[in-house]
């Protein structure tokens, strides 16, 4: 499979000191590890990570982001989402899966009807942000 046709970088803004290159890069390189074990951990995110590295090395190491983007599983992916902000629908539907699991064990297991109202509450929003994302 051949790797997918990326638009030029975008022109780059100002400069940033060498402390927040480093600190950007080591992030980047942190939510690698992360994405790395979520590929195997049923239960860690692989693309969120994914997606912090990106930011971060586009800031601090592009020819590091540009790796990202080659990347044949991940690359099409974090290049939907940073050109249309698109998400998959089975990355959709596995969100709203997991988020409705996760709330409905709260709810069994913990009776605090404050907290179980408001996790709940959190968690329609963010499966309505995921829902109206443009579908990779």
């Amino acid at each position: 499979m051949n790797a997918p046709e990326l638009p030029d970088p975008p022109p780059r803004g100002k400069p940033i000191s060498p402390l927040k290159r480093y600190l950007l890069r080591g992030l980047g390189i942190v939510m690698v590890a992360l994405a790395t074990a979520g590929a195997f951990l049923p239960l860690l995110p692989t693309t969120p990570f994914l997606l912090v590295a990106l930011w971060a090395f586009t800031a601090s190491a592009p020819e590091w982001a540009e790796r990202l983007r080659r990347h044949a599983r991940f690359g099409p992916l974090l290049i939907a989402w940073e050109e249309r902000q698109a998400i998959p629908v089975p990355a959709k539907a596995a969100s709203g899966l997991a988020m409705g699991g996760s709330w409905t064990a709260l709810a069994l297991t913990y009776h605090n009807v404050w907290v179980v109202g408001g996790v709940g509450v959190v968690l329609v929003a963010v499966f309505a942000y995921v829902v109206t994302r443009p579908s990779a």
